[in-house]
């Protein structure tokens, strides 16, 4: 096994054929894809939130006392040094360490913090995600006491399940015991998420894992399969691991080289999800030419974990026909109503909901039609969200108030509730003391009502996608266009930083501009997709009974 075969945490959570590409000398020229704004994004708010619990954990800690910071903007040989040296000198806490490479277990990587206890010491991850939901038993500490012999169930809060930070506290475990720094009692880390007020504390010996197995276990499995795909990749060996389509290939920089593998084998997973996918192949169903010849009404020949085997016939054929939408009905309808609002909401990451775009259309209630965005330009998170919430609110029940008065329907449609109703309940649970707010009791009372309609709901019941069933994929076949051509959410995070200015130059006006044509567009396309659905075109959409 060569000696330059090194794996990072995240390579035991990632796709296998990513790995394989990752290590293979054959593709050090093969262009990637360009870098996911969204991605790029996310590592940048990542990085602030990480600077900002460095400075209060440092703070608390009193930088004397034993607190060293490892410089990542140094050369990553320095950081190593400067990491060795703090471990050998017992520093108490060390933040931003960078470890010797493992080449004896094939592994690199660094932690956040590192905690010494008086058995050794401990890794701390610090993340932008959220780590507890509410419920008990968490084990946890308040995110100013390191000190992992203080944890306590906590009454408030259960873990939330996060895999990938479980696996790399494992792998920071294994890189200590190398080095002879690990703590030799309990396997355990911690973690401080989005909220910053606990850390979590896991037992990565204990049976947690889906099946009863521990942290531990999963990862000593995993490692050893990327281990061997990527020590045959870089010996130009046989590959362990082909191409196969999962969720992960969106934000891959490697998608590019396998969609166009996929594509020239017309490989299944192209229709079907991947532990589907994987069967099918294992069944001698590889290609979604023969995946289409099948019959939908038959069992499948393989176990099925998907929502129904005969729509991935019928999405096989879609695609041979280079369908982007088949109607599942012959009759295809949305609710409709003599006074409709269509909304889309924007938020920033977790951060917050800065915008709810509205489009008031149908029947005259003597308030203007048309698009109106209740909005915040102050930077998320603020109080100021409050206000442009309660004004959106206050605006709807308005419409709602007046169409039941003049003794008419209202019907208000989004696309894909899930977001909103997260938005609406959060936004009750965090300004409920702030004026206009409506209750708990109010939102829910109006998201279980038929006046609200998720229309990506209607699409999912109605039709089979076989190019997904997004809002920018279903809406062009109606006929809507995005004035913007890079028009998407993740590229609207970029947008939204500069309107704001989050990063501390002046909040540009032409990015607030670009955000209200947007959301403006995403209220529009709605529109145009539920008329679009209710109206004569219907017709000119296949049936699946028919391909």
């Amino acid at each position: 096994m060569g000696p330059d075969v090194l794996l990072d945490a995240g390579a035991v959570s990632r796709c296998r054929r990513r790995v394989h590409l990752d290590h293979d000398p054959a593709m050090r020229d093969v262009p990637l894809a360009p870098p996911d704004p969204a991605a790029e994004q996310r590592i940048a708010d990542a990085t602030a939130h990480r600077k900002e619990i460095a400075r209060q954990l440092e703070e608390a800690a009193n930088a004397g006392d034993g607190w060293v910071t490892i410089a990542r903007d140094q050369p990553a040989a320095e950081r190593v040094e400067a990491t060795e040296s703090a471990l050998a000198a017992g520093a108490r806490y060390i933040w931003g360490g960078l470890l010797p490479a493992d080449r004896v277990g094939h592994r690199r990587g660094g932690s956040e913090l590192l905690v010494r206890t008086n058995q050794g010491y401990l890794p701390v991850l610090v993340v932008r995600h959220r780590i507890t939901d509410r419920g008990s038993g968490a084990m946890t500490t308040p995110m100013l006491d390191l000190d992992a012999a203080n944890q306590q169930p906590d009454p408030a809060r259960k873990v939330r399940s996060q895999p990938r930070d479980l696996l790399r506290l494992v792998h920071l475990r294994k890189m200590l015991e190398t080095l002879g720094h690990a703590e030799t009692g309990r396997a355990i880390g911690g973690v401080i998420g989005l909220d910053a007020d606990v850390v979590v504390w896991h037992d990565l010996a204990s049976p947690t894992w889906p099946g009863g197995r521990s942290a531990l276990a999963e990862y000593e499995t995993r490692f050893a399969d990327r281990l061997a795909i990527a020590t045959a990749a870089s010996n130009g060996e046989p590959a362990l691991a082909e191409p196969s389509r999962v969720l992960e290939c969106r934000r891959c920089p490697w998608w590019p080289t396998c969609e166009t593998e996929l594509n020239n084998t017309r490989d299944v997973s192209l229709v079907a999800r991947g532990e589907d996918a994987a069967e099918l192949r294992k069944a001698g169903i590889s290609t979604v030419d023969k995946l289409a010849a099948m019959n939908p009404d038959e069992e499948p020949p393989m176990p099925w974990t998907g929502p129904s085997f005969a729509d991935a016939v019928y999405l096989a054929r879609a695609w041979l026909a280079d369908l982007t939408v088949v109607r599942r009905t012959r009759d295809v309808s949305v609710p409709r109503a003599d006074v409709e609002v269509d909304v889309d909401m924007e938020s920033f990451g977790e951060a917050g909901a800065y915008m709810w775009g509205s489009l008031l259309t149908g029947a005259d209630i003597g308030l203007p039609q048309g698009y109106r965005a209740f909005v915040t330009w102050d930077p998320l998170p603020t109080a100021d969200e409050a206000r442009s919430f309660a004004e959106f609110w206050a605006w709807l029940t308005e419409v709602r108030e007046r169409t039941a008065a003049a003794g008419l329907t209202f019907r208000a449609y989004c696309y894909n509730a899930m977001a909103e109703n997260r938005w609406l309940f959060g936004s009750v649970e965090r300004f409920g003391e702030y004026p206009g707010i409506p209750t708990k009791k109010d939102i829910q009372s109006f998201v279980d009502s038929e006046e609200w309609v998720d229309l990506f709901r209607s699409v999912v019941d109605q039709f089979l996608c076989s190019q997904g069933k997004g809002l920018k994929v279903i809406a062009p076949v109606a006929g809507f266009t995005w004035r913007d051509p890079e028009a998407g959410g993740e590229a609207s995070m970029s947008w939204y930083r500069d309107a704001v200015g989050m990063d501390g130059g002046l909040p540009d006006a032409s990015q607030r501009d670009r955000l209200l044509r947007y959301n403006e567009d995403d209220v529009q396309a709605t529109r145009v997709l539920r008329a679009w659905m209710s109206g004569p075109a219907m017709a000119d959409v296949p049936y699946l009974g028919d391909l």
